[in-house]
């Protein structure tokens, strides 16, 4: 059984992944095709710079992971809640979740509980938060005690205790808008 689930979220990652890519890849195509590269002009002895200091390669290979960890959190909804849950199989916790999506679909490793997550990574303001980064809540009466994947669009996917399940909840939602403490990149 427990394969079976593993298999089942690994099938809807992938149905939603080649659906994803299959509308994401002609629009980039269209954007790419219809735009040029800025005009700036350069002084005697100057070195031109680029507008994305870190390059815009990287940057849509950063953007292209935290998009797979988005999809593939997505086929975990449903997924039962076990303290201290580190895969499908058994359950998933909320640093559980997010060390085993980071793991399995960024090859990037977040372990730890919640607040020790939190510690790694960059600070990014709320309001500029982008699909796959992480958002932390203090749910405990403690810094950093419950962590989810931000997917857009005001809203978020975590594995809170209540319910018991993997789901998908609004960051503006009074509970949680309350307990909102700090959004984290781990993508750059």
């Amino acid at each position: 059984m427990h394969s079976s689930i593993k298999q089942c979220a690994s099938n809807k990652y992938k149905t939603m992944r080649s659906l994803w890519l299959t509308l994401l890849i002609p629009g980039v195509l269209l954007l790419a095709a219809c735009s040029s590269a800025p005009v700036t002009k350069v002084g005697a002895g100057e070195t031109p710079r680029s507008k994305y200091p870190w390059g815009a390669a990287h940057s849509l290979a950063a953007r292209e992971k935290a998009n797979e960890v988005v999809l593939f959190s997505l086929g975990l909804i449903n997924t039962g809640y076990r303290f201290g849950g580190k895969n499908p199989e058994a359950g998933l916790d909320c640093s559980g979740m997010v060390s085993y999506v980071f793991d399995q679909s960024a090859n990037l490793k977040l372990q730890g509980s919640a607040a020790d997550i939190a510690r790694r990574g960059r600070a990014v303001d709320i309001a500029r938060m982008q699909p796959g980064d992480l958002v932390f809540f203090n749910t405990l009466n403690r810094p950093h005690s419950h962590v989810g994947i931000y997917i857009g669009e005001g809203r978020f996917i975590h594995a809170p205790s209540s319910r018991g399940k993997v789901r998908i909840d609004s960051l503006t939602s009074g509970w949680f808008a309350t307990r909102l403490e700090e959004a984290r990149t781990y993508f750059e």
